[in-house]
């Protein structure tokens, strides 16, 4: 139980990896924030697993593209569990579509980037006024933000790439608080995100070149991140940690 007593807010915390990283700081003895913005009955499905299983949970809608809705989703989550947010996942994102330059235009470009760089920054802000000493922040990146992506996910790699930059900064400027700062890097895992966007032969000649011959589970990344979140990383500050099966290494 390495986070009894503790609070954790995972923004897109509902399904696919979210719903593993709900589940698991749930079941380490947080108490935790599942926010979603759209699928709520899958949102409410990890909150059922999470009391089921004897954990504390709270539902809470919010857009995290919206300062307003954010500010309600802090204030509901400092007002249910005594004030503080020890853990902070920054997970909420997506790709939208895949468009290549040409397709593209300023406000495809502006919604890829508020909801997978610029919801971290609002976030986070709205946040750390109640974060303590001994915080933890996570930040959800993707391989995409090292090798640049595939097909027509130019702006989505970029706006990980730019998560990957700001987990820097602000390990730097946060460290001296006390609070950590780092981020995940996932590669290929078994999602909607991917029966989405990735057509199955893709999908299965990226698992053939890994070195392990497979994809991820969200389980594992929830792994990661629960170990971000602990005690056992204390030494850790502006990681961008690649979980990717060895495919690509930083």
């Amino acid at each position: 139980m390495r986070f009894k007593d503790k609070v954790a807010l995972v923004t897109g915390g509902g399904r696919d990896i979210g719903r593993a990283v709900s589940l698991r700081l749930a079941a380490e003895g947080a108490k935790v924030v599942v926010n979603y913005r759209g699928d709520e009955a899958s949102a409410q499905e990890t909150v059922r697993r999470i009391q089921a299983a004897g954990g504390v949970a709270l539902l809470y809608r919010a857009d995290v593209t919206a300062p307003e809705e954010i500010a309600g989703l802090v204030a509901a989550t400092a007002r249910a569990f005594g004030g503080k947010i020890d853990i902070l996942v920054n997970l909420a994102g997506g790709m939208i579509a895949r468009k290549t330059l040409a397709e593209m235009d300023e406000a495809f470009f502006d919604s890829v980037m508020d909801l997978n760089f610029k919801s971290a920054f609002l976030v986070t802000k709205a946040a750390l006024p109640h974060i303590p000493e001994g915080g933890a922040i996570i930040n959800i990146a993707s391989l995409a933000g090292r090798d640049g992506g595939g097909p027509g996910a130019s702006i989505y790699a970029a706006s990980k790439g730019a998560l990957m930059t700001l987990t820097r900064a602000w390990a730097k400027e946060l460290g001296p608080r006390g609070i950590r700062v780092n981020a995940l890097c996932p590669g290929l895992i078994g999602t909607s995100f991917h029966d989405t966007f990735s057509k199955p032969e893709g999908r299965k000649a990226t698992a053939g070149n890994t070195p392990l011959r497979r994809e991820g589970a969200p389980e594992e990344v929830a792994a990661a991140v629960a170990f971000l979140a602990s005690d056992d990383a204390a030494f850790l500050a502006g990681v961008n940690l690649d979980i990717n099966g060895g495919l690509a290494f930083s």
